[in-house]
């Protein structure tokens, strides 16, 4: 039986990105089926790929390889007229360019974002930026965790700021600009130059992000705290200890509470009158752990998991990594493998590992491979 065209077959991805947030968005594309091909600086190439250790055993770092399957290999040098004019012939040929270098940085070597899409009809550009498009600063991901208010909710109440354990306003700002140009696709042919001019920020996707957090200081006007492994809006909803091992238990609604008392066998807990609604259940937070805590010490996590889980009450072991990875189809080249309609077809490619292809046959190098 034939295998179904990805969903963005066909579609040619320019890709002059480095480092997170810009690779994980050309690679969700690649994983859908588009043709990217991923310039880098000759001799050094994509930060990244001197991220490490861990390096694998042909010396590419882990961190590159998480974001940058699905990609044919070119290093070009923007300083280079020939290779600056081969990348423009290369975005003329593009449906999709992706870029974050700070601003003026490729006007000021002839690549003009602005001429290309009036001179492109069909021609789509997504600029990231760390803190948007009047902004010179560089984009890290901890800065930006700290500016847009992740840290200060992120820790243990008494403790200080945390950052996220993973890079995940650029995780964020990565997937927002795929969004964005995915849109953007689809409306191909309705939209003027200035339409197909995406900017994507990561401090404002790290904000956005803030999602429930942000509304609570809208609505309330107050400041948010930190709540550590616990919820801000919900209880229980937090990290318990069993016997064992820590696990969660994520009570969302007052249903799931009186579910949670029976398999917890809590009778009292559940015909007390202050844990009734949620709101009560929060505005008598402390009492209410306090009472689970003491209860959830006396078994193991999977003694507690699947009576939970058989009375419909969400819960579950907090996993290694290793163990997480178990459950998924994950390689050590290629990362973990996206879920239909993606696929991976290449693996991250070597520092201009298909140059020579490239540069000979350009976008057509695809159709030689």
């Amino acid at each position: 039986m034939p295998h179904s065209p990805l969903p963005l077959a066909g579609t040619r991805v320019l890709d002059l990105t480095r480092v997170l947030a810009g690779p994980l968005c050309t690679m969700a594309l690649g994983d859908l089926g588009a043709r990217v091909i991923k310039v880098e600086r000759p001799g050094t190439g994509d930060e990244t790929r001197g991220w490490g250790p861990p390096f694998d055993r042909d010396g590419e770092s882990a961190y590159f390889l998480s974001v940058n399957r699905n990609k044919l290999g070119v290093a070009l040098d923007l300083d280079s007229e020939a290779d600056r004019d081969f990348v423009l012939s290369l975005a003329k040929g593009a449906d999709v360019v992706v870029e974050n270098f700070r601003p003026g940085t490729l006007e000021r070597r002839g690549v003009v974002p602005a001429e290309l899409l009036d001179a492109s009809p069909g021609l789509i550009w997504c600029r990231l930026t760390g803190f948007g498009a009047g902004s010179s600063r560089p984009g890290y991901d901890v800065v930006v965790q700290a500016e847009s208010g992740w840290m200060a909710i992120t820790g243990e109440p008494d403790g200080p700021p945390m950052k996220v354990g993973v890079a995940l306003a650029d995780v964020c700002a990565g997937k927002d600009a795929a969004i964005a140009i995915l849109a953007c696709l689809a409306s191909r042919g309705r939209l003027g130059p200035a339409d197909r001019m995406i900017t994507v920020s990561l401090a404002h996707s790290a904000t956005a992000a803030l999602v429930n957090v942000a509304q609570n200081a809208l609505v309330s006007g107050e400041e948010p705290a930190r709540w550590g492994n616990a919820h801000p809006n919900l209880v229980p909803y937090q990290l318990f200890d069993a016997a064992d091992r820590p696990f969660i238990l994520a009570v969302g609604n007052d249903a799931q509470w009186l579910a949670c008392c029976r398999a917890v066998e809590r009778p009292d807990l559940a015909a007390d009158p202050r844990f009734l609604r949620n709101a009560g259940r929060v505005e008598h937070r402390v009492e209410l752990v306090r009472a689970l805590a003491g209860t959830l010490r006396t078994r193991t996590a999977a003694e507690w998991i699947a009576e939970l889980e058989a009375c419909g009450v969400p819960a579950g072991a907090v996993r290694r990594v290793s163990e997480a990875l178990a459950a998924v189809a994950a390689d050590a080249q290629t990362g973990i493998a996206p879920l239909a309609p993606g696929s991976v077809r290449l693996p991250p490619p070597r520092l201009d590992q298909h140059g020579p292809l490239v540069r000979a046959l350009g976008w057509r190098a695809f159709d030689a491979l």
